[in-house]
């Protein structure tokens, strides 16, 4: 018997469900169940009753159940007194963020997490979506953000925000006119294309839909590669071509008048911003109070966008 289990079941006997206690402890379903499974067997006793519908504490479950509470209650009493006396250095969360969720997320995110836990560091390194799978991959950082799925076996995906790619043109007459007369993106196979770099989240995402769109990605006439944003929007406005790029980096320019938006397909060119973590490794309790806190800011903006919107 571990405490690992006895969390797990506390967690389970608590929410009445495995998938709503995997979620709380961050854990996947499996291992929830492998953790009563394995107490079940060492304690020889059924702890809980199952049917498609709900999960009830059996009759030993109840035996268990206040005792464990305790233990997993002392548990994290020990923890916090001892997490209290650490040395500042270790009240840290590393962080990688790939550029849109980088330079105007993430900002909002550590101010209200810093309202709520003040003595609390941070270290954010900003790079491609690629390089931050492979940062959680590898346990070097806490916690990513991306703008795509990369499909890797151990990371765990958890969409809060979403974002809608936009075409970018520059404002003159020409574009003014298609504005008001084109309804196609295909127009974009016409044009000198900028687009953002190798591994770039909005890149790979930005040819995921144009090919949903039936535009040919070979087709396109791709003049440069940036990092970026702002040397993107400045190649744009002076000119140089067109790009496509998050509508969150664009709002300023656009509404300012020095560059057109256009949508990126006939739908909508949405797509999850995403905290990535490492499923292999506990999550800190440090790390796991700001991934709930990212939770609850953007549960509560959805909340007033749907007011609004009633």
């Amino acid at each position: 018997m571990n405490l690992k289990q006895l969390e797990a079941f506390v967690h389970v006997a608590e929410g009445e469900s495995f998938s709503k206690a995997a979620k709380e402890l961050f854990l996947t379903q499996p291992t929830v169940s492998a953790h009563i499974a394995g107490l079940e067997k060492e304690l020889n006793a059924r702890l809980f009753v199952r049917n498609t519908k709900e999960v009830k504490l059996s009759e030993e479950g109840k035996l268990l159940y206040d005792s464990a509470k305790q233990i997993v209650a002392l548990q994290k009493k020990i923890e916090k007194t001892f997490l209290e006396n650490e040395k500042k250095e270790e009240h840290c969360i590393t962080i990688a963020a790939s550029t849109i969720p980088a330079q105007y997320l993430l900002p909002e995110i550590l101010v209200k997490f810093n309202e709520k836990y003040p003595n609390e560091q941070f270290k954010v390194i900003e790079t491609d979506s690629a390089k931050v799978v492979e940062e959680v991959l590898n346990h070097t950082v806490d916690i990513g953000f991306t703008g795509t799925v990369i499909d890797k076996k151990h990371c765990k995906y958890v969409p809060f925000y979403q974002d809608e790619l936009i075409i970018i043109a520059p404002n003159n007459e020409k574009f003014r006119k298609l504005q008001e007369t084109s309804s196609d993106t295909r127009w974009i196979l016409q044009e000198p294309l900028i687009m953002r770099e190798e591994g770039s989240g909005t890149r790979k995402e930005a040819e995921k839909q144009l090919k949903k769109s039936g535009v040919e990605i070979g087709r396109l006439n791709i003049v440069a590669s940036m990092e970026n944003q702002e040397a993107i929007k400045k190649s744009v406005s002076s000119g140089m071509g067109v790009s496509i790029i998050s509508r969150l980096a664009a709002e300023e320019e656009i509404a300012e008048g020095a560059i057109l938006g256009f949508p990126l397909t006939k739908e909508d060119g949405k797509r999850d911003i995403n905290v990535v973590y490492n499923r292999s490794f506990q999550l800190s309790h440090l790390a796991e109070k700001f991934v709930k806190t990212v939770k609850e800011i953007y549960r509560q903006r959805a909340q007033c966008l749907q007011k609004v919107g009633e």
